[in-house]
């Protein structure tokens, strides 16, 4: 029993994601799939609200959803007044200061990322092991007991 749950644990262990403790080039958000790196340029003229961050990390990774390497979770996104959001957005750095993020590429990170509690990946493969320890833990003590 005890080479079981040892067994367990090693398994755990390997499969495990390690972090990596890199830094990121420059600060940025992910909104609609897309980076957005945050500029020095402040702006006044924002529209209505469009999104939020929704995952913050400093540590280098593929995260899913609203993510962002500078800006805490709830970060709020807004439309810059004439400005396409395939340009541009606004995000508020402090209460009623916004900072302009140019939109560059797409946003290179898992959409669902396995390791991520948001998943639904993660979610199901956590249910997976609990079941399969369950499972392997009754047939085990059956035995046992014949």
């Amino acid at each position: 029993m005890r080479s079981f749950f040892a067994s367990c644990l090693v398994i755990l262990f390997i499969a495990s994601p390690i972090k990596t403790m890199a830094d990121w080039a420059y600060p940025f958000v992910v909104w609609d799939g897309y980076v957005y790196v945050l500029q020095d340029e402040e702006v006044n003229e924002i529209g209505k609200e469009i999104g939020h961050v929704t995952k913050y990390s400093d540590l280098e990774g593929s995260y899913s959803g609203n993510f962002s390497n500078a800006y805490p979770r709830g970060t709020k996104y807004y439309e810059v007044k004439e400005v396409s959001s395939k340009e541009a957005i606004a995000v508020e750095v402090s209460s009623g200061i916004y900072r302009v993020a140019e939109r560059g590429g797409p946003y290179g990170g898992n959409r669902y990322a396995f390791w991520d509690p948001d998943s639904p990946f993660f979610i199901i493969g956590i249910l997976f092991v609990a079941v399969f320890t369950v499972v392997v833990y009754f047939s085990v003590r059956e035995r046992k007991n014949d």
